[in-house]
C-alpha cells in the first residue's frame, strides 16, 4: 500500500466525529487544533464550513470537509460587525447544516457519527442535534473568565449596567470582580446593536447549559478558580485541555498568507530586544491611532516587528504611515502584512507583544514567556486585558487608548525598565506552568485523555 493510500484508509478508520467551528480566524484555528488532537487519538473527523473563510482541505489531509452554503458574500460579510455576522451565520447556516448532518447519518459515508463538536458561538447547532439526536460537545476557544462574563449579562441587564455613562466606566463591576465596566464584553462595540449582542451571549450560554459537555481552551493553573466556579453553575463534563496550539501546531491554518521572512530579520536580532506588534485579523483602528503607534514605536528606540495587514484602518486598504517615521526607525524595525505568529512569539529575540488580546495571542504569549502591553478592543478581549494586567499582572494595558508618549513609557517599561522586572519573571512562571500542564500527569493532559473516554462513551 502506497503512503497515499495509507492515508486515504487511516482517514476512514475510527469513530466519527462532526465538527463545526465558527468562521473567524481566533475559533477556526483552535478548533483544527482540536481536531488534529482527536484523530491522533484515533478519531475520524469531519469537518462541516462554511463558504465564507474556508479551511483549505489539502492542509488537513487526515479530514473529511463537508461545504455548505451560506449565503454570505465576502462583500456582505465585510460589511457586517462582527456581532450581526455571528448572529446571520446562525441563521443561515441552520437548515443546510441539517439537511447535511440528515445526509451523513442516511447515508452513513464515513460511519456513524459519534457526536458533534461545534464552537459555542454556533449555538444553532443545539437544535439540529437535538433533532437528530446526536450528542453535542461544544468548545469555548475562548477564556473561562469572558464566559464567566457573559453569563453575568441576564443580571447585568436587569441593573442597566450593560450600558453605562463615561463617567462610570472606571468603577467596579461588584458581580464580577475584578472587572470594571470598561472591562464587560459589551464595551467596544459601538456599531453594533445591544439586543442583537444580548440575544447572541443569552443563546450561546443556554446552548452551553443544554450541551452534553464543554471543552475549554485553558489550562487549569491559570483559569482555575473561575473553572471552578462554572463547573458548579455548567453542572456537565468539563474538559479544560488547552493551550491547544502547544498540542497541534495551526501555522496552516492561517486565513492570511504569512510572512516567514521575518524570521530572517529575528535571526539578526539581540536576545529579547524585540518588541512585535499585531492586532489580530479583525481590528481596524482609526488612522490617528495608527500615527500615535507608529510615533510611540518611533520614540521608544526598541526595535520593532509590526503587522500592518490590509483593512488594519478603518475604510481604507492601503495604509500611509506618517512622514519621518521610516527615518527616524531605519535599521531597527520591520512591517509586515501577516506574521507566522507563534513562531515569532517563539523566537529568542522578541521581549514583549503589544497585542489586542484575543485569547489565542493571550495564550500564545504566555507560552513562550513573552509579556504583554494591551490594547483590547472588544468582546473578551477587555477581560482579558484586565486579567493579564491585574490579576496575572504579566502585562500592561493601555488605559487611555492610543497616545504616542504613553506608548514609548509603555513599551520600556515591558521591555527594559527596572519596574517590568517582575512582570517578566512572573511570565516565565506562568510558562513554565503551561509546560506542566501538557505533560504526562498534568492537568490539561489528563483532561485530553478524560474527553476521549468520554466521547467513547457516548
Amino acid at each position: 500500500m502506497t503512503e497515499v493510500e495509507e492515508m486515504q484508509d487511516q482517514k476512514y478508520q475510527g469513530p466519527h466525529l462532526v465538527l463545526i467551528p465558527l468562521p473567524l480566524q481566533g475559533h477556526l484555528n483552535p478548533m483544527l487544533q482540536l481536531a488534529t488532537l482527536l484523530h491522533s487519538k484515533g478519531f475520524l473527523i469531519t469537518i462541516v464550513h462554511t463558504q465564507f473563510n474556508s479551511p483549505n482541505p489539502s492542509n488537513h489531509p487526515n479530514f473529511n470537509f463537508e461545504p455548505i452554503p451560506d449565503g454570505l458574500s465576502d462583500d456582505r460579510a465585510a460589511a457586517m460587525d462582527i456581532i450581526m455576522l455571528v448572529a446571520a451565520l446562525n441563521v443561515a447556516y441552520k437548515a443546510p447544516s441539517e439537511e447535511l448532518l440528515r445526509r451523513l447519518v442516511l447515508e452513513n459515508p464515513y460511519g456513524p457519527i459519534k457526536c458533534i463538536i461545534s464552537d459555542a458561538m454556533m449555538h444553532f447547532t443545539q437544535d439540529v442535534a437535538s433533532i437528530l439526536n446526536i450528542p453535542r460537545v461544544v468548545i469555548r476557544t475562548s477564556s473561562a473568565i469572558s464566559f464567566a462574563a457573559f453569563t453575568a449579562f441576564p443580571l447585568l441587564k436587569q441593573k442597566g449596567c450593560l450600558s453605562v455613562q463615561d463617567h462610570q466606566l472606571k468603577a467596579p463591576v461588584p458581580e464580577l470582580p475584578p472587572l470594571r465596566f470598561k472591562d464587560l464584553p459589551s464595551n467596544g462595540l459601538a456599531t453594533c446593536d445591544p439586543d442583537t449582542l444580548y440575544h447572541l451571549v443569552t443563546h450561546m450560554v443556554d446552548g452551553v447549559r443544554a450541551a452534553s459537555a464543554v471543552i475549554w481552551n485553558a489550562f487549569d493553573y491559570l483559569e482555575r478558580t473561575t473553572l471552578t466556579k462554572i463547573q458548579q453553575d455548567f453542572p456537565i463534563p468539563n474538559f479544560p485541555v488547552g493551550p491547544l496550539h502547544k498540542h497541534a501546531s495551526s501555522s496552516s491554518s492561517s486565513l492570511l498568507p504569512q510572512d516567514h521572512s521575518c524570521i530572517a530579520w529575528l535571526n539578526k536580532q539581540a536576545h529579547g530586544s524585540v518588541l512585535y506588534v499585531s492586532f489580530g485579523s479583525l481590528v481596524a483602528m482609526e488612522e490617528s491611532a495608527l500615527v500615535e503607534t507608529a510615533w510611540g514605536l518611533a520614540n521608544s528606540d526598541q526595535p520593532f516587528l509590526w503587522v500592518v495587514r490590509p483593512g488594519s484602518v478603518h475604510g481604507s486598504d492601503w495604509v500611509e504611515l506618517p512622514e519621518g517615521f521610516k527615518e527616524k526607525t531605519k535599521g531597527r524595525g520591520l512591517i509586515v502584512k501577516w506574521a507566522p505568529q507563534q513562531e515569532v512569539l517563539a523566537h529568542p529575540a522578541v521581549g514583549g507583544f503589544w497585542t489586542h488580546s484575543g485569547w489565542n495571542s493571550t495564550l500564545e504569549s504566555i507560552c513562550e514567556g513573552v509579556p504583554m502591553l494591551c490594547s483590547p478592543w472588544f468582546g473578551d478581549q477587555r477581560v482579558n486585558a484586565r486579567y493579564v494586567d491585574h490579576v496575572w499582572r504579566v502585562g500592561m494595558e493601555l488605559e487611555n487608548g492610543f497616545e504616542r508618549r504613553e506608548i514609548e513609557q509603555a513599551i520600556k517599561t515591558v521591555m527594559v525598565r527596572n519596574d517590568g522586572q517582575e512582570m517578566r519573571a512572573r511570565i516565565k512562571d506562568l510558562k513554565e506552568n503551561a509546560d506542566r500542564c501538557l505533560r504526562k500527569g498534568g492537568s490539561s493532559y489528563e483532561s485530553l485523555n478524560s474527553l476521549k473516554d468520554y466521547i467513547l462513551s457516548l
